[in-house]
């Protein structure tokens, strides 16, 4: 009987129980549960049933091994690439100017798609791309650093929406994940856990990769499975995070094949590229080196055409112009045009690296003879490209989204240094918006293609017998997990670990592999993100854009006065003639719409606020804490989660034991070399250092050395207040103290509220230096004991 046939008598004869056991109690309550369990109903299956006899002795008794857990015959593997912030006019495959050339030999032999949407943002890509359900259904409406208490923006991801992996492990795959999982709540990210939100309480039985938004790619803060570990080697020995996790993945592989030869696997391969912080080997920024000094107008231009060229985009597209928020290419100075273009370089570099890193993986599953069999779903970006880089670009990230940017000159000064390992680069708006062609805006602006439209290449040769052809039913992430379930004849569970799951609220997208011109199966959708608003229905777009992307803190005005927008997009590919004017009642019609999908999948309440969101303290229960004390030299979490108290007043208080020989390393830092604080001992002294995103370096030492024994330090941070308008303050006076004596004092010029990706950590500073009086020193642990440290944010009077 063929699997689809099977499939179906199981779905009819589990209905027929369900209408004849609501009135029965007992055995046929117990025959339903194990029917739905064999099946796939529900997930996990139950034990084995012991089929052999049991006699007195092994002579009269007849074994009966348990059976490993089997997928469908025939099953086919299954590897979802998803690339990191890339846009729709960014790869070559798709009319870009960055060479992909594994896109495009996946593209020759499977299918391009040209309307396949996400949801304008990394988390709640992720969380919709696995779960199958749109994001704030899934809890994850923004990123979860800017989580709030609704339901649809927790961040926590619930346990009636289970992933893909763990419906395909509880059906006999092997599953995997490798990159940027970024769908941990930050306070879970610790030693302590709980770890059910990490990827292997999802289903994956391995992880390797980072947990949070970004990591540096010369200096990343890495896990496998729950476990902290350390990059295998140095920037200076040839490492970069992309070809380690290649690396990584490759092996995975390996390694099950060695031991099981027919078990199908999953794969989720999220690549870090190309999100900030860009780096890219030398050797790849010098393939672009003036590739783009035409700038950001011609460049849309000529992608545009290579477009039309390759059949991407219909002939009858128009160009959607320049906004008027985003400066002209040729207004800019000399000096600015070297530094913009530089920074696209690198960016392009950082793309191209991937592309090629992802070869590598492919080649390894086609060398193990499994390249037909395997369903691989190559998504080109989890948004449109970043914009949060600003007008000028930015040579730190993490200061840019916090309202710091030293501006042009700082870039210029370092311009060799762009992509390498003592930067963290990001390119300006003006390149953001010319990668995403021909659409309008860029990632965050879920109002508009260019946040939500990225590329799709579908390859599976033993199920899709079109090559190398465009499709264009209009489709979203949440379609991937409906696809891989009917390839894979696996049922959608309805109880997973006996909790009742929402339906999937996506569709398979297997009617259009080998069928053109389908008909859509997918009729509506809605978008919101920060509330950039539109709901697609029937070929239609009612869209509402508020603020810009890179306006990251205090976004002023109403987003209720925001004007709608209204596009026939069957006929409209760019979106590009506003309709609004001419035909308001079916803006009417699609407003209203969009409200009722919002209510149906927790959208509600609308919040336009972006970095004040990123406050620790709405994702914390109960009353707030202000001190936290900590014991040990082997302290580590990120940063949110431990102490939070810059860039406001503290105290730092430790008793620490020293040797009699005396003591030198890191008592407690937080963040790297782009940015961050530590407080240490060197050369016997008590000293302090403020890393000000790398810009600024303050350093406080103590004028004579610790004592031997017990010694009680302290250190005072009286902030000069808040800077108006970012997430900074203006500065703060900084007091050592050792057993109650003052023993040195100075100032910082700025304090952050956060640092940067790298961890919090108590006894060491254990991935990049925060202070180059140590960057020779490894992590430089502390060589005394640290018995007690304790953070208070009470205020300290001046």
């Amino acid at each position: 009987m063929a699997p689809h046939l099977r499939m179906m008598l199981v779905f009819v004869a589990a209905g027929m129980l369900a209408g004849t056991a609501k009135a029965q109690t007992g055995p046929l309550q117990r025959e339903r549960a194990a029917m739905e369990s064999t099946s796939g109903l529900a997930l996990p299956k139950p034990d084995p049933v012991f089929r052999g006899k049991v006699g007195e002795t092994v002579k009269d008794s007849t074994p009966d091994y348990p059976a490993p857990l089997k997928a469908p015959k025939g099953a086919p593997n299954v590897l979802i690439i998803l690339l990191d912030d890339v846009g729709f006019g960014q790869a070559s495959t798709f009319g870009g100017p960055v060479p992909t050339p594994t896109l495009e030999r996946l593209a020759q032999g499977g299918l391009r798609y040209n309307t396949f949407h996400t949801t304008a943002l990394c988390s709640p890509t992720r969380a919709a791309l696995l779960t199958g359900r749109n994001h704030h259904s899934a809890g994850s409406g923004v990123i979860i650093e800017t989580g709030t208490g609704y339901p649809g923006y927790t961040g926590i991801i619930p346990q009636s929406t289970a992933m893909v992996p763990e419906i395909l492990r509880g059906n006999g795959y092997a599953t995997a994940m490798f990159g940027k999982w970024h769908n941990t709540p930050e306070a879970e990210i610790s030693p302590a856990g709980p770890f059910n939100h990490w990827p292997t309480g999802f289903g994956f039985d391995y992880f390797y990769g980072f947990n949070q938004g970004e990591t540096s790619q010369w200096y990343p803060v890495l896990y496998r499975n729950t476990t902290a570990v350390a990059q295998p080697k140095s920037p200076e020995q040839g490492y970069h995070f992309t070809a380690d996790m290649t690396d990584e993945a490759i092996n995975w592989l390996g390694s099950i094949r060695a031991v099981k030869k027919d078990q199908p696997w999953f794969m989720y391969y999220a690549a870090a590229a190309a999100h900030a912080p860009h780096h890219a080997p030398k050797a790849w920024r010098e393939k672009f080196r003036g590739k783009f000094d035409q700038g950001w107008d011609k460049q849309r231009e000529i992608t545009f055409a290579e477009q039309k060229r390759l059949g991407v985009i219909p002939q009858d597209a128009r160009l959607t112009p320049r906004p008027k928020e985003i400066p002209a290419w040729d207004d800019q100075p000399d000096a600015a045009k070297r530094v913009y273009a530089r920074l696209m370089e690198n960016y392009a570099a950082y793309l191209a690296y991937a592309d090629n890193e992802i070869g590598r993986l492919v080649d390894s599953v086609a060398q193990a003879g499994e390249l037909d069999n395997t369903l691989i779903f190559y998504i080109v970006g989890d948004n449109g490209t970043n914009a949060e880089g600003g007008l000028e670009g930015s040579f730190n990230d993490i200061a840019s989204l916090l309202g710091y940017n030293p501006g042009l000159d700082v870039l210029n000064k370092r311009l060799d240094q762009i992509g390498g390992p003592d930067s963290e680069p990001q390119v300006p708006v003006g390149w953001a918006w010319a990668m995403d062609t021909p659409f309008q805006w860029t990632k965050q602006v879920a109002s508009h293609f260019g946040g939500t439209r990225n590329p799709l290449v579908v390859h599976w040769p033993n199920g899709i017998k079109s090559h190398g052809e465009l499709r264009t039913q209009f489709h979203h992430v949440i379609d991937i997990v409906p696809t891989i379930l009917e390839a894979t004849h696996i049922p959608a569970p309805k109880t997973v670990n006996g909790i009742p799951q929402k339906p999937m609220e996506g569709v398979s997208m297997a009617y259009s592999f080998d069928e053109a011109k389908a008909r859509s199966r997918r009729t509506t959708q809605y978008f919101e993100m920060f509330v950039n608003r539109a709901i697609y229905h029937d070929g239609w777009v009612a869209a509402s854009r508020f603020g810009v992307p890179w306006n990251l803190v205090g976004r002023v005005g109403s987003f209720l006065d925001a004007p709608w927008e209204l596009y026939h997009v069957d006929t409209d590919f760019s979106e590009a003639d506003d309709l609004a004017a001419t035909n308001p009642q079916k803006l009417r019609q699609l407003q209203a719409l969009f409200l009722e999908e919002a209510k149906k999948y927790d959208v509600f309440p609308l919040d336009s606020r972006f970095s004040e969101r990123g406050d620790p303290r709405n994702r914390i229960a109960g009353e707030l804490p202000t001190s936290w004390t900590y014991h040990g030299n082997n302290v580590r979490m990120p940063e949110p989660s431990g102490p939070r108290v810059y860039p406001n007043s503290h105290v730092i208080t430790a008793t620490l034991t020293i040797p009699p020989a005396g003591a030198e390393g890191v008592i407690t830092a937080t963040g790297g070399r782009s940015g961050g604080w530590s407080l240490y001992v060197l050369d016997g002294k008590l000293t302090y250092h403020y890393n000000s995103a790398d810009f600024e370096h303050s350093t406080i030492q103590a004028r004579a050395p610790l004592p031997g024994g017990k010694v009680a330090v302290k250190l005072e941070y009286v902030s000069n207040g808040p800077k108006r308008g970012s997430a900074l303050n203006n500065g703060a006076t900084v007091r050592l103290f050792v057993n109650g004596e003052l023993a040195g004092e100075g100032s910082v010029s700025t304090g952050m509220r956060r640092h940067g990706a790298e961890p919090f950590e108590v006894g060491r500073d254990s991935i990049s230096p925060v202070s180059p009086d140590y960057k020779s020193k490894g992590a430089f642990p502390f060589t005394g004991t640290i018995d007690e440290i304790t953070f208070a944010a009470a205020p300290v009077a001046k």
